[in-house]
């Protein structure tokens, strides 16, 4: 009988190769730069909290999917589902120190025990920042810029942000009468792209407890409103014209007036940020500008950019009022989506060049010029044996190298290096002397 163990990874959780997680860490590396180039600082957090931190924040579908258990000590705890309610908890600790506004940017995994998806995983990582500690409308416009910039140096032209304001939602439903029932009006609201209208309007009538109840007639007007379409002035107007005495709209529409004209002046284009009512996000602590962004050549794998404006949150905490905005990129969600789109990079290794071992007597050269090239910034793989060519070439291919140096006692005693390009399969004669500035003329990004 074999003691074996079936080598095998739980649902919703996935391994990831080289080939993924090369262009997983060139992600957060861009994403990373973009963070700084704003004046974001770097924080992290524990992965497990008290449950009383996590629980009650984003709602009740929220709390269903925590992993929650007893540790060791017996103490109530769970796995954070975000990042967010977790920087709350930190920045109520820690405010006192920090100072306001404070911007921060964290990268680590959460965990959401929910139904998976294309993309969607129990476990997965998130890039957030946030700016904690101010009301001004003009961190809600640099979020916008933010998730623009950030889209961009993740090598994206074709992408949709979509803006909302949940100060124009509930005034919508205050002036249908429908104030008591907006979480969870919003909350089927919110899954109008995965069910549909008629799912919507379903979930939205049903009377079961924490449901809204409405009749037909009342979630038919949500939806209509919902649905409203033209450009970004057009449907601003409209709700202007039809619902802009209620305070809370006005203020809504105003917010958002001022970031689609703030953002069009400093250079994004409106095909990029779209005014879409139908955007409510489903977490209930988001309070007014909410974002979720979209890649326009796979709409269906859903936001991979989203997050919003949260006043109350840290409120659960401390006293002091920390009012934020922020946004988080859904770093797997991508990377799912730009294997489906063939834009990952067929490669497992993280060095561009291969030295050939041809001749084991030689080694001591070979590693010498891989130390050349280190100290240059060029990536180097000496294979570990002197065996065959054909074998040496093959693993060379097989892991995405793009040069290898091939060299034997003629070659060391003329002071020269062959350079075979493995991908058109071009090879030149380089002098020692020449090898890094042609590497790196090769290697240079276009």
């Amino acid at each position: 009988m074999s003691n074996l163990i079936e080598p095998r990874t739980l649902k919703g959780f996935r391994d990831y190769p080289p080939e993924l997680m090369l262009p997983r860490e060139h992600l957060l590396e861009q994403a990373r730069k973009v963070y700084r180039s704003y004046g974001f600082s770097p924080i992290d957090t524990p992965a497990m909290e008290y449950a009383e931190i996590l629980l009650g924040k984003g709602g009740e579908e929220s709390d269903r999917i925590v992993y929650r258990f007893k540790d060791h000590g017996d103490r109530d705890v769970a796995l954070r589902f975000d990042l967010t309610v977790p920087f709350a908890r930190f920045a109520a600790q820690h405010i006192g120190q920090l100072g306001t506004p404070f911007k921060r940017y964290a990268m680590g995994p959460v965990w959401r025990g929910e139904n998976t998806s294309a993309g969607r995983y129990r476990e997965f990582v998130q890039c957030d920042f946030d700016t904690i500690g101010t009301t001004s409308n003009a961190a809600d416009i640099e979020t916008s810029l933010v998730i623009f910039d950030l889209m961009r140096a993740l090598g994206f032209e074709n992408f949709t942000i979509r803006v909302n304001n949940r100060l124009v939602l509930n005034g919508l439903l205050e002036q249908l009468g429908l104030s008591n029932q907006a979480v969870p009006l919003l909350r089927a609201l919110d899954k109008l792209a995965k069910i549909g209208r008629e799912g919507v309007i379903a979930e939205m009538m049903d009377g079961a407890e924490n449901h809204a109840g409405v009749t037909r007639e009342q979630a038919e007007a949500v939806l209509r409103l919902a649905e409203t379409t033209g450009s970004n002035v057009d449907i601003l107007n409209q709700i202007d014209a039809d619902f802009g005495k209620n305070p809370q709209t006005a203020e809504g529409i105003a917010r958002l007036r001022e970031l689609l004209a703030v953002t069009a002046r400093a250079g994004v284009p409106e095909k990029n940020l779209v005014l879409d009512l139908a955007i409510c996000r489903g977490l209930d602590y988001y309070t007014g500008t909410i974002y979720e962004t979209f890649l326009d050549d796979l709409p269906k794998i859903g936001s991979v950019c989203s997050g919003g404006r949260y006043d109350n949150l840290a409120g659960l905490y401390t006293k002091q009022a920390l009012p934020g905005v922020g946004a988080s990129l859904g770093l797997d969600r991508l990377l799912a989506a730009m294997e489906t789109l063939a834009l990952l990079p067929k490669t497992s290794t993280a060095a561009p060049v291969f030295v050939v071992q041809f001749s084991q007597a030689r080694l001591g050269d070979y590693q010498r010029i891989a130390r050349m090239l280190r100290g240059a910034g060029i990536g180097v793989e000496v294979f570990p044996e002197a065996t065959k060519l054909g074998k040496q070439f093959s693993y060379a291919e097989k892991r995405g190298f793009r040069f290898a140096i091939v060299a034997g006692d003629d070659e060391f005693q003329a002071g020269i290096v062959k350079v075979k390009d493995l991908a058109a399969r071009q090879e030149i004669s380089v002098a020692e002397a020449d090898l890094v500035a042609t590497l790196q003329a090769h290697l240079k990004p276009a």
